[in-house]
C-alpha cells in the first residue's frame, strides 16, 4: 500500500511539473507573433541566467532576482540585483544584458552615448546567476546532511543507521567497497574516499535538482559544460598531485613497447602525454552531454504540442497524450539517469586515481 501511495505521489509530481512546462511553453507561443519558437523554449530551459524564472502568467515574468556584482575599470565596483534590468530600457548604471551579436547573454558596459563601449565592452563579472546559485545551495545542503550524518557516527559508532543516516549509508558502503577498494586498493582508498563521495553526490544531487521544475530546482547545472570542466580540473589535479614514480615512468617511457616507437620519434610517449588531458576531457564530455541530452529531449517532447497546435489547433490536442506520456516516460528514465551518470564519473575517477598511484613491482 505504502509503494503505491509513493507511486501516486511521484506521478502526481510528474504531471505539475509537466504543467508548469506547458504553462511556460504557451506563453512562449504567445508571446511570438510568428508561432511558436521551439529553439526559444528550449535553450531558454538549458541555458544559465541572472535570475531565477518561475512562471509566466498573461505576459508577466514571476522571478526571483539575483545578485549582479561587477567591477568595471572605469566605474569601479558595482553591487545590484538583477531585476534593476526590468527598468528603464534594461539599462542599470551604464550596463545591460546584451541580447544580440558575439556578446549576446552577457552584461556589457556602455559609453556616455548609450552604446556599446568598445574599448571596455565586458566588465569582470562576479554574479551569482542560477547555476552559481545551485551550486552554492547543493554544497550547503550536503554540508547539512553529511555533517549530520558523520556527528551520528562519531557519538555513537556501533548504533544502528537510522533517518538520514539510513537512506545514505548503502551509497557510502557501496562506493567503498564497489568504487575505491577495488579500483585504487585496500591500503590507499580511505585518502581518496572523502573526493569520491563529494563527487558522487553534488554531481547527483545537481542532477536531482535539475529535474525539480520549482525553486531551488530546475537549474541545469551538470548540462553546463563550464561546470563540468571545473569538475574535470578537479579531477585532473588530484591525479596528476598524487601520481606516483612508476605512473611518470609510465608516461616517458611505456613499457613492452618497441624501441622504434619511442625513439627518435617519441610516438608513444606522446599519445601517454596527450592521454593525460583526454581522461579529464572524457569525464567533462560525457556528463555535459547525457544530463544535456535528456533536458532537451524532454523539451523538445513538450514543444511538439505547441508545434503541432500552431498548424491546425486539434493537432495540438490530439498529439498532447503522446507528447505528455513520452515526457512523464522521460522524466523517469531521467531519474535513473541522474544516479547512473553520478556513479559513472566517481568510478571513471577512481580508475584513473588507481592508474596513477598503483605501485608496480
Amino acid at each position: 500500500m505504502k509503494n503505491r501511495i509513493n507511486l501516486w505521489v511521484l506521478v502526481l509530481f510528474l504531471l505539475f511539473a509537466v504543467s508548469i512546462n506547458c504553462a511556460q511553453a504557451n506563453e512562449v507561443r504567445k508571446n511570438n507573433s510568428k508561432g511558436f519558437n521551439t529553439s526559444e523554449f528550449i535553450f531558454d530551459h538549458v541555458s544559465d541566467s541572472y535570475e531565477w524564472h518561475i512562471l509566466t502568467f498573461n505576459h508577466h515574468h514571476v522571478s526571483i532576482p539575483l545578485p549582479i556584482i561587477l567591477y568595471s575599470k572605469k566605474t569601479g565596483l558595482h553591487v545590484f540585483l538583477s531585476n534593476k534590468f526590468h527598468h528603464e530600457h534594461g539599462v542599470y548604471r551604464g550596463f545591460k544584458i546584451e541580447t544580440e551579436g558575439k556578446f549576446k547573454g552577457k552584461i556589457v558596459q556602455l559609453n556616455e552615448k548609450g552604446v556599446l563601449d568598445e574599448t571596455n565592452p565586458l566588465p569582470y563579472n562576479f554574479s551569482i546567476t542560477k547555476n552559481a546559485f545551485s551550486i552554492l545551495f547543493t554544497s550547503i545542503l550536503l554540508a547539512l546532511i553529511f555533517i549530520g550524518i558523520a556527528q551520528r557516527y562519531k557519538k555513537d559508532p556501533d548504533a544502528p543507521p537510522k533517518g538520514l543516516q539510513n537512506v545514505f549509508e548503502p551509497f557510502i558502503i557501496f562506493i567503498r567497497d564497489e568504487i575505491a577498494i577495488p579500483s585504487i586498493g585496500e591500503k590507499r582508498h580511505i585518502h581518496f574516499m572523502p573526493f569520491l563521495l563529494t563527487l558522487f553526490f553534488f554531481i547527483w544531487f545537481s542532477n536531482l535538482l535539475g529535474l525539480i521544475p520549482l525553486f531551488p530546482g530546475g537549474a541545469n547545472v551538470t548540462g553546463n559544460i563550464s561546470v563540468t570542466m571545473a569538475l574535470a580540473l578537479f579531477v585532473f589535479f588530484t591525479i596528476n598531485w598524487h601520481a606516483n614514480k612508476d605512473y611518470w615512468k609510465h608516461i616517458v617511457s611505456p613499457p613492452g613497447i618497441p624501441v622504434f616507437l619511442k625513439l627518435p620519434i617519441p610516438i608513444m610517449p606522446l599519445v601517454e602525454f596527450i592521454g593525460i588531458f583526454i581522461k579529464p576531457f572524457v569525464l567533462m564530455v560525457r556528463l555535459f552531454a547525457n544530463i544535456l541530452a535528456g533536458h532537451m529531449v524532454a523539451t523538445v517532447l513538450l514543444s511538439l504540442i505547441f508545434i503541432f497546435s500552431s498548424m491546425i489547433a486539434w493537432l495540438g490536442f490530439a498529439v498532447a497524450p503522446i507528447s505528455v506520456f513520452f515526457l512523464i516516460f522521460m522524466s523517469l528514465l531521467e531519474l535513473l539517469v541522474a544516479l547512473i551518470q553520478a556513479y559513472v564519473f566517481t568510478l571513471l575517477t577512481a580508475l584513473y586515481i588507481g592508474m596513477a598511484t598503483e605501485e608496480h613491482h
